[in-house]
């Protein structure tokens, strides 16, 4: 099947009915068009949905599917599961022009109109009647469904204004002012969270969706609309706040289930094409393989923790953030020293705070924690999680005294030093600071040799932090940053502790 597609240098030449008759123009549905055009990117090895990443063997197809059928859909997941952004990526399979009769308000077709004034229109000027032309961009309108979206919002209603002023009856279909829908008509109309809408606008739904006509205040309309409808939903929404009716989740044909990315792989190339940075930022700044991955690891490691509301979900918005707050935390280290180039380190985790802790919901246990100690947590264990990867296990190392390559560095610490990592600390300093602590150097060249002296320095750090996690040493956190010291002189020494005294006797 082949079929007469419009350019813009159509748009210039074709600007009445009869021209556009004698160029060949078929109406077609809105549906079958995004299935033609997916069938033509499907057989030319084109992509669909360009930049989603982690979908491509279960929602894409899923996807894919529901167009081939001509579905309504309806994407189902947890908030920030790119939901809506692939429901916005549908325009690309809408031809990119399409003709309207030219100041019609709903989209009409000059070949099948809708509205009697255009009926109207093409009744007095036959094929004089001039055409205009909608962009695909045009054809897309998007609807948050909240507590205060009425049916004259999404339908329509009468206007007495416009009644006055044309001089007409109410019983006069021309006073009617059409709502979202019918002025979606040729479109791709999408209701996000969908089950927050009253139950009342959801039945005004499903009859457009089943028969395709609509009732306005006592005018039975009869409109054959053609629109394709997505919509999105968060599982949380069905218990938390409200559901979707029976009668028009039955219409819906498709429901797709979406997910989180589901190695960190994926989920730094989400982050990495997502990430908003100054081009001052990239030149400045320079983030290794390690950080990224535990950028990702955090948002991993927020979605399974038992402080974190889990059906509400974490977004993949957090890693986003926390990636650019952590770029920033190091830039500001640059700015202050006057460097003109940095690299991120790890103590660098503790400027992403801010993104956490607005991007999860905390569980009653959580709330009691306070969402400042839930983000350290979380730090912390991406830290104990990822340790491992880079050296031996500190618990089974406990155990082998002479054979513990971590033996040297607490022994160091264990002899009363302790270090300050500043968030401030220019590189010069930065890099003495960790070389005073004996041993940690050559545990660092002994797993990792062949690494950049860079890297080798963050791995310094990475080892103290891990240490710490493994109670092999005490961090405490400072008004400007960390200091690692011993354990054992942390827990007798009074002046390391820090609390309420509504809380000491409860604590302690």
């Amino acid at each position: 099947m082949s079929r007469k597609k419009f350019t813009q240098k159509d748009t210039i030449s074709i600007l009445t009915l009869g021209e556009l008759k004698k160029a060949g123009y078929e109406p077609i549905s809105i549906k079958e068009e995004l299935r033609y055009n997916l069938v033509q990117k499907l057989q030319q090895k084109e992509p669909v949905f360009n930049g989603i990443w982690g979908y491509e063997e279960t929602v894409i197809p899923d996807m894919e599917r529901a167009i081939l059928s001509r579905h309504h859909i309806n994407l189902l997941g947890l908030r920030g599961q790119a939901k809506t952004r692939m429901a916005r990526m549908m325009v690309n399979l809408l031809d990119e022009y399409v003709p309207v009769v030219a100041g019609s308000e709903l989209n009409d077709d000059p070949m099948q109109p809708l509205s009697k004034n255009a009926r109207d229109l093409i009744a007095e000027h036959g094929d004089g009647t001039p055409v205009s032309w909608l962009h695909r961009g045009q054809r897309y309108t998007e609807k948050l469904a909240t507590p205060d979206v009425s049916v004259a919002d999404l339908i329509g209603d009468v206007d007495p204004i416009k009644a006055a002023s044309l001089k007409l009856p109410y019983s006069d279909e021309r006073v009617i002012h059409y709502g979202l829908i019918p002025r979606s008509h040729r479109c791709i109309f999408v209701i996000n969270e969908l089950p927050d809408l009253q139950a009342r606008i959801q039945v005004a739904l499903f009859n457009i969706l089943q028969e395709g006509d609509i009732q306005i205040r006592g005018f039975n309309v009869r409109l054959p609309l053609d629109i394709q409808f997505i919509f999105t939903a968060n599982p949380e929404d069905y218990t938390n706040r409200g559901s979707i009716v029976t009668p028009l989740k039955d219409r819906i044909d498709s429901q797709i289930i979406t997910h989180y990315p589901n190695s960190i792989e994926i989920g730094r190339k989400i982050t990495q094409q997502e990430a908003k940075l100054a081009p001052a930022q990239q030149e400045t700044v320079e983030v290794n393989d390690v950080l990224q991955n535990m950028i990702e690891q955090l948002a991993i490691e927020a979605r399974q923790n038992e402080y974190v509301d889990i059906k509400s979900g974490v977004s993949a918005r957090l890693t986003i953030s926390a990636y650019e707050n952590l770029v920033s935390a190091a830039e500001l280290r640059a700015l202050t020293n006057g460097e003109t180039h940095t690299q991120a380190r790890l103590s660098d985790l503790w400027g992403v705070i801010p993104a956490i802790t607005g991007k999860v919901e905390l569980v009653y246990e959580g709330e009691q924690e306070g969402p400042l100690i839930v983000a350290q947590n979380l730090i912390g264990k991406t830290v104990r999680a990822m340790f491992l990867t880079f050296f031996p296990d500190p618990e089974k190392m406990k155990k082998q005294k002479d054979k513990n390559p971590y033996k040297p560095v607490t022994d160091w610490f264990g002899n009363g030093n302790t270090i300050d990592l500043l968030n401030d600390l220019s590189h010069a300093d930065y890099k003495d600071t960790l070389l005073k602590v004996a041993g940690l150097e050559d545990l660092v060249e002994e797993y990792h040799a062949r690494e950049t002296y860079e890297l080798k320095l963050f791995l310094m750090e990475f080892a103290l932090h891990g240490l710490a996690e493994y109670s092999m040493l005490s961090k405490n956190t400072l008004s400007r940053g960390l200091q690692f010291k011993d354990l054992l002189s942390s827990m007798f020494n009074p002046s390391s502790f820090s609390f309420d005294e509504e809380d000491e006797e409860e604590d302690y």
